[in-house]
């Protein structure tokens, strides 16, 4: 409501107005909130700021452009990850998916258009309308901000599971061993893994070193989150404990883009759904409404064959 009216009637009015306003809006989101699961998600931020400017996006890609010789592998990539939310990538191998994901954190570069994270260009900066590519000292005090976890856990196998978490504090970030064994700790209690901590990844499952892996990338505190289909090398019977785990991140807010093909993951914590074919998005919307009502043909062909 604003401050500037003068009349005491228009400002009772606006105040009414104002009232039934957030009473529709509360019982709307009662009513939804109703029909939800037990599980529920947090909220993402909102669209606009106070100030009533348009939120930064968490990841920006505008005419994204990767080959790798004469492969053409991205062309054109265009989408938005909004700060809270769970964007999930799916389509067939070699569409592109795993290649974008590492391009947002600059392990691969693009060969055209701009990728942004937060608002800043992904290694690059721009001079006088000009992209100039970031040293690598650069590049890695950006990626500190991005934890990434992939489908071989990369574990260090010198380690144990309490080290392996606190090796980039210490070393990247600085942070005193006392302080990192602490946040490692509770990341390895967070990630159901506390009993674990002295165990080397030879004595863990695939399962564990993978949930090991997740606890690795929330050391670093990161404000984004990749998985690069994070369950494609566990056994069946472990992937739910890695998905619990990724459940409960998005329920506590974090930012996350997931090229999966656990379409049960998507379909119930994702946000946003993008059906990746041949390098370009073919359809993209609520995972529920591109899962359950492809438009697209190729969608609803390469659906009836996973689903």
């Amino acid at each position: 409501m604003s401050t500037n009216e003068n009349s005491g009637k228009a400002t009772k009015k606006a105040a009414q107005k104002t009232a039934e306003k957030a009473a529709s809006e509360s019982t709307a989101e009662s009513t939804e909130k109703a029909t939800k699961k037990s599980t529920v998600k947090a909220e993402a931020p909102a669209a606009e700021t106070g100030s009533g400017k348009a939120a930064v996006p968490m990841v920006k890609a505008e005419g994204v452009h990767k080959s790798f010789g004469t492969a053409h592998i991205l062309k054109g990539i265009d989408l938005e990850v909004a700060p809270g939310e769970v964007f999930c990538l799916i389509g067939p191998s070699g569409s592109g998916k795993s290649t974008f994901l590492r391009c947002i954190n600059h392990l691969e570069k693009i060969n055209a258009g701009r990728l942004s994270v937060d608002g800043e260009l992904v290694g690059y900066r721009e001079q006088n309308g000009k992209l100039y590519e970031l040293r690598d000292r650069e590049v890695a005090a950006r990626r500190r901000d991005i934890g990434m976890v992939f489908q071989r856990f990369n574990l260090f196998p010198h380690m144990t599971a309490l080290e392996n978490i606190m090796e980039a504090p210490v070393q990247v970030k600085g942070e005193s061993k006392a302080a990192a064994w602490e946040r490692a700790a509770a990341l390895l209690e967070r990630v159901g893994l506390g009993d674990k901590a002295g165990n080397y990844p030879s004595q863990l499952s695939g399962g564990q070193q993978q949930r090991v892996a997740i606890a690795r990338a929330l050391a670093m505190e990161p404000k984004l989150m990749l998985f690069d289909e994070p369950t494609s090398a566990l056994d069946p019977e472990l992937v739910g404990d890695v998905l619990d785990v990724m459940k409960d991140l998005a329920a506590d807010g974090m930012t996350m883009v997931v090229v999966t093909h656990e379409m049960g993951f998507a379909r119930e914590v994702g946000d946003s759904l993008v059906f990746m074919d041949d390098g370009v998005v073919v359809e993209s919307g609520h995972p529920r409404d591109v899962l359950t009502n492809p438009r697209h043909e190729r969608t609803q062909s390469f659906l009836s064959k996973v689903l």
